[in-house]
Formats: C-alpha cells, sequence, structure tokens
C-alpha cells in the first residue's frame, strides 16, 4: 500500500567542494547551473505544495484503500440526493485545469463534477489571499431540466470572467482520486503519481459545504472552516439567469 506523501520535496544536499574557478562552458561550469536550476525549481515546488497545505490547517495522513472499498462507477439508474451539509473535492495538476466534486459523504459516488477554466495554480493562490466567489452561470431555458444537469457555465471568480466550465461524467481519474483521499473528511496536500506529468504535481483540498438551494434555477456551495477557524473563504454558486 502506498501513502500520500504529506513530507515536502528534500532540497538537495550536495554541494560542490571549492575548486578554482572554470571557464564559462566548461563541464564544472555546466554542472554549476544546472545545480542551481535544479534548487530552483525545487523551491518552486516547495512553495506551492506550502501554499497548497495553508488552505487549510488540518491535513490528515491516510493510507490507499483496499480495491474492494474503491468507489464503483454508477449506473444511469442511480439517483444521488444531497442534504445541506455535503463533500466537495477540489483537485487537478497544478498547471491543469480545476475540478471540482460533490458528493453526499466521502464514500458516496460525485453526484456533481465540474472542470472549471481557472488553472489549479491560480485558484490556490487565488485561496491564498483569503476569499474566492465563484459564480457559474448559464441561460435560463424554457424546457430546462435539473440544475446538475447543465452541460456548460460561464465562469466568473471574484467577479473576472475566466472563461468556462463544463459538467463531466464520472471517469477512471475521478474515481482513482476519490478513492484515494476517501478517508479523509477535510484537508488539502498533493497527492502520489506514479509517473511525473508536465502539468505538475497533482494537488487537493477536500471540505465540507454547506449547499443552500435558492431555487430551481439557483444553488451554493460554503466551504466550512473547522470549528470556526479563520481559514480561507470559498464561494460556489450555480445560477441560471
Amino acid at each position: 500500500m502506498s501513502k500520500v506523501h504529506q513530507e515536502e520535496f528534500m532540497t538537495p544536499t550536495e554541494s560542490l567542494s571549492p575548486t578554482r574557478p572554470s571557464s564559462p562552458g566548461s563541464p564544472m561550469e555546466n554542472s554549476k547551473f544546472a545545480l542551481v536550476r535544479a534548487k530552483h525549481t525545487n523551491t518552486k515546488q516547495k512553495k506551492f505544495i506550502a501554499m497548497v497545505r495553508s488552505l487549510l490547517h488540518i491535513v490528515p495522513s491516510f493510507q490507499m484503500m483496499a480495491p474492494c472499498k474503491w468507489l464503483s462507477m454508477p449506473s444511469h439508474r442511480e439517483a444521488l440526493i444531497l442534504g445541506s451539509r455535503v463533500t466537495g473535492t477540489i483537485f487537478g495538476h497544478r498547471k491543469g485545469h480545476v475540478h471540482f466534486a460533490v458528493q453526499e459523504d466521502p464514500r458516496s459516488l460525485p453526484t456533481l463534477i465540474l472542470e472549471l477554466a481557472t488553472p489549479t495554480s491560480t485558484l490556490v493562490r487565488e485561496m491564498a489571499s483569503g476569499l474566492v466567489r465563484i459564480a457559474l452561470e448559464c441561460e435560463k431555458t424554457p424546457n430546462r431540466g435539473k440544475l446538475y444537469q447543465e452541460p456548460i457555465w460561464s465562469m466568473f471568480c471574484n467577479g473576472r470572467k475566466t472563461g468556462y466550465a463544463i459538467r463531466r461524467m464520472f471517469s477512471e481519474f475521478d474515481r482513482h482520486i476519490l478513492t484515494v483521499v476517501q478517508a479523509v473528511s477535510m484537508g488539502a496536500g498533493v497527492l502520489p503519481m506514479e509517473e511525473e506529468s508536465s502539468d505538475g504535481e497533482l494537488m487537493y483540498m477536500r471540505a465540507r459545504f454547506e449547499r443552500v438551494i435558492g431555487s430551481r434555477d439557483s444553488e451554493a456551495f460554503y466551504m466550512m472552516n473547522p470549528d470556526g477557524s479563520g481559514g480561507p473563504e470559498l464561494s460556489i454558486f450555480l445560477l441560471r439567469i
């Protein structure tokens, strides 16, 4: 069983022994440049991970769940009903798009999965500032169905239009992520990957959200901070206008 890595990436401890100056372009100069570049990249990774962990005060460690406890792919006949408090999971690669999954509880199948236009690194920076309000808007039509069935939304983050969000079907990738974090009720961190991705680290943040229904055309999710602590505020609104 593999554990989610909670420790930070270690900074290389090797140092070059004192030598006399070498000429530009020599192997020694190239090795110095490579070491400096590696340290710079490592520092950026550590800053990103530290920022992710600062979003919530509690970052529990947990083990990979056994295959028999993995979430199963939902059938088209399954209909899930959410309560007033739900589990919300935000995940995505650092350079990739953010995904937002809504579940009745950490072990249930997701009722809604949205892919947001905002890059994960941008959302992390916004949340580090303390307040993030995401409004997803779509057009109201005469023959409209359920709010969660809308396929595409215009997205606004803190009043700025940032592109579009789309509703996604529950995929194997989503199932894997939600299975790995299944034992977490609240926390944030970086998930291990079998292979390195050009999109960077795979981060997650999970919390309880208060779900408020305004009408059949409006709904909101408000992230609940533990024990009323002064953590970041995140609100996500779904609006048909």
